[in-house]
């Protein structure tokens, strides 16, 4: 979501208006939102709830959120700093040559925001949804009204997730042209169905107002439930160029950006029948884009964004190190399309995450034993393909760490949260009531 708060075509809409044929949409779609060529950089998104540095489930004032931001805008980072609906903090790294330096960047950018953060008696908190407050809007603007008007119609599963969630977004380039392990089909079809596997995996949202929601991931059921137009992926297809497009098109417009007042808000109207009835122009476009919320969404490069934000102050760097080793490292690559190959089974044809591989992966976590044998093949992969990619020995230490506390068992970071919330936490650190955040695992991986 955050990457368009920053952009000039989220603005008004003073641009010329040259009205877009559907043939030139489809024409455009194809060529900007796949860029292929060699695997080379990796980037991470990290979305970080905000709380009080003692007492985290006491809410924390606009005034206050708004007086820590002003001050972070005057601290230098490499990283993009965003600000989400509900007052959640996005860093956003530039594209990396390698994963350590994706990893680099982040954790000195991160560790300079925590340290005016903590003068301000605020902290982040690496938790896929906010397990004590309610939705509460923080940015005030025609965008963020629109989105709310639009999500309303469909349940209250919109504000939740525009104010009260956070993940880790991992980008990878989209890949060669030609076949095989690296090759674009191969990453978009991967993308799709090893992302149920880190879904499980990585699970790290079981409450929502201080109480069990039945799901693991309560991030992605909210997710599911804004519906498939909106966070929906294409239908299943052998080209992702073409099924893309043809998404985008038959995706329901948001809103009609305005210059006074509040934006339009149509209802059902989609790209396609805009390009028939109005005068969409490239800006529109562009915009229209920006509102597509897919788990998988190609921005030149792929954007997966189905992980939970993880636990401590450097969980984050495990599911980018595994999703990284598993995409980019060509062993690693085919050694995970033939594990999660009999997953797809499970789909049934159908686009995710609206399907019952993802449904499974949300509900169960790694407690599914389909799922739990994956992420064990999977993990054994990306710690053999980590050295290879120039990860540190901390780095593969870590990720060691978390299969060794997670992955053997069947467990993920949610079944901390739940332990802890029925007063029986056996897995030993992450963050918790009082608000501590320890580093990954006991220790600092960034080294």
């Amino acid at each position: 979501m955050s990457d368009t708060s920053s952009d000039p075509s989220a603005g008004g809409c003073t641009e010329p208006r040259t009205a877009l044929t559907e043939a030139e949409v489809e024409a455009l779609v194809r060529g900007i939102c796949f860029k292929t060529g060699p695997p080379r950089t990796v980037g991470a998104e990290l979305e970080w709830l905000v709380h009080e540095l003692r007492a985290p489930r006491l809410p924390v004032t606009p005034e206050r959120l708004e007086a820590a931001y002003a001050a972070l805008r005057n601290v230098p980072l490499r990283s993009a700093l965003t600000v989400e609906p509900g007052g959640q903090l996005e860093l956003s790294s530039p594209p990396a040559a390698s994963l350590m330096e994706c990893v680099d960047t982040l954790s000195a950018d991160l560790d300079a925001v925590r340290a005016v953060l903590r003068e301000a008696g605020l902290a982040l908190s690496g938790l896929g949804t906010d397990p004590w407050h309610a939705p509460r809007r923080f940015l005030r603007e025609p965008r963020y009204d629109a989105m709310e008007t639009y999500l309303d119609r469909t349940g209250p599963a919109g504000r939740a997730m525009m104010c009260t969630s956070a993940s880790v977004q991992v980008c990878l380039d989209a890949g060669y042209e030609e076949p095989g392990p690296l090759g674009l089909g191969r990453r978009w079809w991967l993308a799709h169905t090893l992302g149920a596997v880190l879904v499980a995996a990585f699970a790290n949202s079981p409450l929502l107002r201080g109480a069990p929601t039945g799901w693991r991931s309560t991030r992605q059921l909210l997710w599911m439930e804004i519906g498939a137009g909106r966070a929906g992926a294409p239908a299943p297809d052998t080209e992702p160029r073409g099924a893309w497009a043809r998404h985008v098109l038959d995706a329901p417009v948001m809103c009609v950006r305005c210059e006074e007042g509040p934006w339009e808000v149509p209802d059902g109207m989609t790209f396609r029948e805009w390009t028939r009835t109005g005068s969409p122009t490239r800006a529109d476009l562009d915009y229209h884009v920006s509102t597509l919320f897919p788990p998988v969404r190609p921005r030149g490069h792929l954007e997966l964004r189905m992980i939970d934000a993880q636990p401590g102050d450097d969980g984050w760097i495990v599911p980018v190190a595994v999703t990284t080793a598993l995409f980019d490292d060509p062993q690693a690559a085919e050694s995970a399309y033939r594990t999660v190959k009999p997953l797809a089974e499970r789909a049934l044809s159908r686009p995710a995450p609206h399907n019952p591989l993802w449904l499974d992966a949300a509900r169960s976590g790694l407690t599914d034993g389909e799922l739990h044998e994956a992420a064990l093949a999977c993990f054994a992969a990306a710690l053999e393909a980590l050295p290879r990619i120039g990860a540190t020995t901390a780095v593969t230490e870590a990720v060691t760490a978390f299969r060794d506390r997670y992955v053997l068992p069947g467990r993920c970071p949610a079944d901390d949260q739940l332990d802890r919330l029925r007063g029986t936490d056996l897995a030993g650190s992450g963050p918790g009531p009082a608000g501590e955040a320890p580093t990954a695992h006991g220790k600092d991986i960034r080294s």
